[in-house]
C-alpha cells in the first residue's frame, strides 16, 4: 500500500534534483568560429562567464555552418552559435547576453537572433554598454525579413 505524502514528498524532491540540470542544458551554447578570431574568443568567453556552458568548434571556413543554420547574408558576422538543447535557438554574431537572457527566459517562436557585422561596443568588442546597435530576430520562415529584437544602448 502507498501512502501519497510519501509519494508526493518523492515527487517533489526528484523534481528539484532534475530541474536544475534542464535548466543548466538549457544554458549550453555550442560556438563555431575561425580559429585566429579574437574577438569571438573573448564573446564565448563571456557567456560562459554569465553562467552558460560554452563549447567552441574551431574551423577554416563557416560557410557551410552559416548556410545550415539559416542565416541570410545581411545578417552574418564573425562566428554562428547555437543555444539551448530542448529548444535550439541559432545565435549569430556578438549577441549580447541581455538579449540572450531574455530570447531564454521568453522562448519566442523565432528561429533565433543575430547581430550583424561587428558593431564596436557589442560584446566581444571592446564592451560598452552604451553601444547603440541592433539585436534581430530570425524569423522561423526562410527569406521573411528579420525584425528588431533589441535596442542596445538606448534608454528603454
Amino acid at each position: 500500500m502507498f501512502n501519497l505524502k510519501t509519494l508526493y514528498a518523492g515527487a517533489v524532491v526528484a523534481a528539484l534534483t532534475f530541474t536544475p540540470v534542464l535548466a543548466d542544458e538549457e544554458k549550453s551554447v555550442t560556438v563555431y568560429k575561425t580559429p585566429w578570431c579574437g574577438c569571438c574568443h573573448v564573446w564565448a568567453e563571456e557567456v560562459a562567464k554569465a553562467g552558460y556552458s560554452v563549447k567552441v568548434h574551431d574551423m577554416e571556413d563557416l560557410t557551410s555552418i552559416k548556410k545550415q543554420a539559416g542565416v541570410p547574408e545581411d545578417m552574418q558576422a564573425c562566428h554562428t552559435a547555437v543555444v539551448g538543447k530542448t529548444r535550439k535557438y541559432v545565435l549569430e554574431g556578438h549577441v549580447p547576453l541581455q538579449a540572450m537572457d531574455k530570447l531564454m527566459s521568453e522562448r519566442p517562436d523565432i528561429h533565433g537572433l543575430a547581430v550583424a557585422g561587428m558593431p564596436m561596443g557589442s560584446l566581444g568588442m571592446d564592451y560598452d554598454p552604451n553601444a547603440e546597435y541592433l539585436v534581430h530576430a530570425l524569423p522561423q520562415k526562410r527569406g521573411e525579413a528579420p525584425t528588431v529584437y533589441m535596442r542596445m544602448g538606448e534608454a528603454e
